[in-house]
């Protein structure tokens, strides 16, 4: 069996500030490299031939992605392959590091929409991606994709899920500033206090409304896994599971509400929830702030995401 390990160097990764998460200051912290180490170690103790390489830039990316491409098809297009021989490990030291490979798999193996072939399966823009194993650096973080999938932490025991191979298959969220998501967004900013700043737009899931626009919402969150359940000490979502081919998203609207007995009103925080396929948001004035997958950004335009179910998948 070979292993490719992969770790992103300083300057790699992914974005800051662009509306497509994928252009941008591309600020990521150094790799430590102990646990790159350690993980390698484990592998060729059980027999696996390992290279540890270090990207600092998409297309070295690309150049270990390259490893992955099956045969040559007759549609012409680069499809990858599932191989037992070869596997993949991405040391992550964030999210969005993690991201920024996915990211890097939809670019090189999506088909272009006059391209798509027949045996894409008809709610997919992308085929099934190669598996990869999430090591963590820092074993610490209770926050990140791979805590909340309860996946594997330490060097040696993400080489024995590796070894083992079995896998699990997760949604992805694509988006039309041609990134992904595979946690979920944040949309709203706040203040030096960190209290949420309202905002206006309009917030749609498939064909159910949760926002017209003329209200204010203090945060909306379009949900694949659960790193952005709450907000302010507002529970958001509901579940936040990237396994059931649903995106969740919700927003807060702040509500007046009169008092009965009191002269006066009060302001409750109503949260208002759906699942579906695909969520639009559309902002109704200025720059709308968000972070998605750790990554922060701003829009001013219409943002888009939608499900793909099971398109990857990590090893468990």
């Amino acid at each position: 069996m070979d292993v490719v390990v992969l770790s992103l160097a300083e300057g790699s990764g992914d974005s800051c500030g662009s509306e497509s998460g994928c252009g941008g200051c591309n600020a990521v912290c150094a790799t430590p490299r102990t646990p790159v180490l350690a993980c390698a170690d484990v592998l060729r103790e059980a027999g696996a031939q390992v290279e540890t390489v270090q990207a600092g830039s998409d297309q070295e990316i690309d150049a270990v992605l390259a490893r992955f491409d099956g045969p040559a098809r007759a549609d012409g297009l680069t499809w990858p392959a599932f191989a037992d021989d070869l596997r993949l490990v991405i040391a992550s030291a964030s999210d969005a590091q993690l991201r920024a490979v996915v990211r890097r798999m939809v670019r090189r193996w999506a088909p272009a929409p006059s391209k798509r072939p027949g045996d894409l399966a008809a709610d997919r823009t992308v085929p099934d991606l190669p598996p990869l194993a999430i090591l963590p650096l820092d074993p610490d973080n209770k926050d990140d994709l791979a805590a909340q999938l309860g996946l594997p932490r330490t060097p040696v025991d993400v080489a024995k899920a590796v070894l083992a191979g079995s896998t699990r298959r997760l949604d992805l969220l694509r988006n039309d500033g041609g990134s992904v998501t595979l946690d979920g967004a944040l949309l709203g900013g706040s203040d030096e206090q960190g209290a949420a700043v309202p905002w206006r737009g309009r917030v749609e899931v498939d064909d159910h409304v949760l926002s017209e626009g003329e209200e204010p919402i203090l945060a909306c969150v379009v949900g694949n896994g659960g790193g952005y359940a709450e907000f302010d000490g507002i529970r958001l979502l509901a579940d936040g599971n990237p396994e059931d081919g649903r995106v969740e998203v919700a927003v807060a609207v702040p509500v007046v509400v009169k008092q009965r007995f009191k002269k006066g009103v009060r302001v409750r925080v109503e949260v208002r929830r759906a699942r579906g396929r695909a969520v639009s948001v559309l902002p109704r004035e200025g720059e709308l702030q968000f972070l998605d997958d750790g990554v922060a950004g701003s829009t001013s335009r219409k943002k888009s995401w939608w499900t793909e179910a099971g398109a990857w998948a990590v090893y468990a």
